[in-house]
């Protein structure tokens, strides 16, 4: 069993304008003795956009009241939303989620003091999800892949692009090369590359699509999993792996619950699955994690290190930001032990 100790309720929504509606799914990173937290803010209109605000020691918040990032583009005009930060080679790299209204796709910005960010561009593959599906047809996957496929296309249409969330990269590059963390559904997958160009470039995802078998890092496995899974906080490089928290989505009676999830992946090889937990890390539990504008939601996003602690920053029930934190060393012997 892993102690894990509810931190509490950590942001809120206000009455500004861009965030009156929620607050959720935070991208965290410390520097400086502080936390910076990048969170998906939705309005009353439901379009989603990039709030910031600085944690400090004691919970002091500095917080802007205009969003960092907000829809300005055709491809994101009903949204920005759920960040992650990674920092390679002293660049800081914001990675989000890009919604018109139909499609559902990776895009980044980047920056050199966590202030100013630059957007970059759409780095997912732009290829209807019915040509995608033709392709991972030609991979080793589970038949779960085909039926998303299909399950999508028919409520979207045939010319729905593939549907990507939860990307981020590794914060070192592996053998020379970027990794890059995805979401097709249901599992988690990792692309290699050299340069984000190579990310434009549909023959490369084309070719990618056709192995994917090869790159998947996780698949659903347990029965809290029964649905699907996804990427959630941005691997942290331990001295006994890559620890992953990510989220796990079950199929129950009464609706879908989400859950928060733990993996331990080999430092030189990630594709090697060192241990896994058979439970959930954590499940919805307090009043504000069953009931919000998404029943049953813990969203892990963002991690952070303090005192041998690993504190966990998630989604609420898509309303609000709490965290949770455990011993660090407790949950990496437990993963070891869960071959």
């Amino acid at each position: 069993m892993i102690t894990v100790r509810s931190e509490g309720i950590v942001l809120e929504r206000t009455e500004n304008e861009y965030e009156n509606q929620a607050v959720l799914n935070p991208a965290c990173i410390e520097v400086g003795g502080a936390t910076h937290m990048y969170y998906r803010a939705v309005s009353k209109d439901f379009v989603s956009s990039i709030g910031y605000c600085i944690l400090h020691e004691g919970g002091i918040i500095e917080r802007r009241d205009k969003p960092l990032l907000f829809p300005e583009l055709e491809y994101e005009k009903r949204g920005v939303e759920d960040p992650r930060i990674v920092r390679l080679d002293g660049t800081y790299y914001l990675f989000y989620t890009v919604y018109d209204g139909k499609n559902a796709l990776i895009a980044y910005a980047t920056s050199q003091d966590l202030v100013n960010f630059k957007k970059q561009k759409v780095i997912s593959p732009t290829i209807s999800y019915e040509e995608a599906g033709r392709l991972m047809g030609l991979s080793h996957i589970r038949e779960k892949y085909l039926f998303f496929e299909s399950y999508i296309r028919d409520r979207a249409g045939r010319d729905i692009l593939v549907w990507e969330k939860d990307a981020f990269i590794f914060p070192r590059k592996i053998n020379g090369r970027f990794a890059l963390v995805h979401r097709i559904l249901p599992g988690i997958q990792v692309i290699y590359f050299d340069d984000f160009s190579q990310l434009s470039d549909t023959d490369y995802w084309k070719s990618y699509l056709k192995d994917l078998g090869k790159y998947v890092l996780l698949d659903p496995k347990y029965d809290f999993e029964s649905r699907n899974i996804g990427g959630g906080c941005p691997p942290i490089e331990t001295e006994e792996g890559w620890l992953f928290i990510y989220h796990a989505v079950e199929d129950c009676p009464g609706g879908r619950v989400y859950h928060a999830a733990a993996a331990l992946f080999d430092l030189n090889n990630p594709m090697r699955l060192i241990g896994r937990l058979s439970e959930p890390l954590f499940s919805p539990c307090e009043e504000w994690e069953k009931v919000g504008d998404v029943n049953n939601v813990v969203f892990p996003t963002g991690a952070v290190i303090r005192e041998g602690r690993l504190h966990i920053y998630y989604g609420a029930a898509d309303r609000l930001i709490a965290a949770k934190s455990v011993d660090l060393r407790e949950l990496l012997h437990a993963l070891k032990n869960n071959k």
